[in-house]
C-alpha cells in the first residue's frame, strides 16, 4: 500500500535477473540477446529500482551473443543510471565471464569457477570412415575457401591457418572487453597470465582482480542498500508451445548439449 501513497519513502528495490545456461542465437537458446531483450528492459525500468543484480551460471557459448547481451546491459545501465552487480553461482566461464564483466562489480562463491578467457572451435573428421564404407564425397564450389573445414574431407592446413587467425581476432575482442570493464583491478594479477583460457575458483579469481569479492546476492545487496531492501525477480517468459511440451525433442537435445558444456568444468 505504501507504494501508492505520495511522499512516503519506499524501501530500496533491487531487480534480479538470472542468466543461466549456454549462450546461443535465437529465441529458443537458453541465453540470447533476442530472448533477453524484454526481461532486461523490465529489470531496469519496472518499479524504479535502485540497482540491478545479475545471477550468472553459464559455461559460455556464442561470443557474438555474449557481446550483444553485454552491450545491452551497459546501454540500459547508462541510460537509467543504475549500478549493476553480478553474482556467480557454479560457473562464469568464457562467455559467462563476458556477461559478468558487464556489471560494475562481480562477486562469487568461494567454490565458483571463473575465467576461461579464450576462444575455442571444435569439430570432427570423418573422411577415413567414409572411405572405409566406400562413400565418395563430392563438393563443388565457386570460391577457393567456400568449403573451408569440411568434416568429410581431409584437413587442409590452409583452412586451419585461416581458422586460427579468426580465433585470434575473436580472442583479442574478448581481451579488450575484459580490460575495458575490469581496468586497474587486473593489475593485481601481476605476471599471472589471465588470457590463456585458465580458470580459477572464487578466492583465486579475487586475488587476480577478475572479481571484486566473495559474496551472495541477497546478503550483499542488503549490506549495500540496507536491511529492508526488496527484490523483484525478472525472468524470461517461455512461448506457449514450450510451456505445453510441444518442443520436447529440441528441449531434450538442448539439455544434452548444455550438460556437455557444463561438464567441461567438472559440473
Amino acid at each position: 500500500m505504501k507504494r501508492f501513497i505520495p511522499f512516503v519513502k519506499r524501501n530500496p528495490l533491487v531487480s534480479v535477473v538470472r542468466l543461466s545456461g549456454v549462450i546461443g542465437a535465437g529465441p529458443r537458446a537458453a541465453l540470447s540477446d533476442e530472448g533477453l531483450e524484454r526481461v532486461l528492459t523490465r529489470a531496469f525500468t519496472k518499479g524504479k529500482p535502485n540497482a540491478v543484480a545479475l545471477i550468472i551460471n553459464s559455461p559460455g557459448g556464442s561470443p557474438v551473443q555474449s557481446a550483444l547481451i553485454g552491450m545491452r546491459i551497459r546501454r540500459l545501465a547508462e541510460t537509467h543510471k543504475l549500478p549493476v552487480h553480478a553474482f556467480v553461482e557454479d560457473v562464469a566461464a568464457s562467455g559467462g565471464y563476458w556477461l559478468a564483466c558487464a556489471a560494475d562489480q562481480i562477486f562469487a562463491d568461494r567454490a565458483s569457477i571463473v575465467g576461461s578467457i579464450g576462444v575455442i572451435s571444435a569439430g570432427f573428421g570423418a573422411h577415413e570412415l567414409l572411405a572405409r564404407q566406400g562413400v565418395e564425397r563430392r563438393v563443388y564450389t565457386a570460391g577457393h575457401s567456400k568449403s573451408m573445414l569440411d568434416p568429410f574431407c581431409p584437413e587442409n592446413p590452409d583452412d586451419v591457418a585461416r581458422l586460427k587467425t579468426i580465433l585470434g581476432q575473436m580472442h583479442g575482442v574478448f581481451i579488450d572487453w575484459v580490460q575495458q570493464r575490469r581496468g586497474q583491478k587486473l593489475q593485481a594479477a601481476g605476471d599471472t597470465p589471465l588470457f590463456e583460457g585458465d580458470i580459477w575458483m572464487g578466492e583465486g579469481a579475487q586475488a587476480l582482480g577478475l572479481i571484486d569479492g566473495i559474496g551472495h546476492m541477497e546478503d550483499k545487496m542488503k549490506d549495500t542498500y540496507g536491511p529492508k531492501t526488496r527484490f523483484a525477480w525478472h525472468s524470461r517468459r517461455r512461448p506457449m508451445f514450450q510451456r505445453f511440451g510441444m518442443q520436447l525433442a529440441q528441449d531434450a537435445l538442448g539439455g544434452i548439449e548444455e550438460r556437455a558444456a557444463f561438464a567441461r568444468f567438472g559440473l
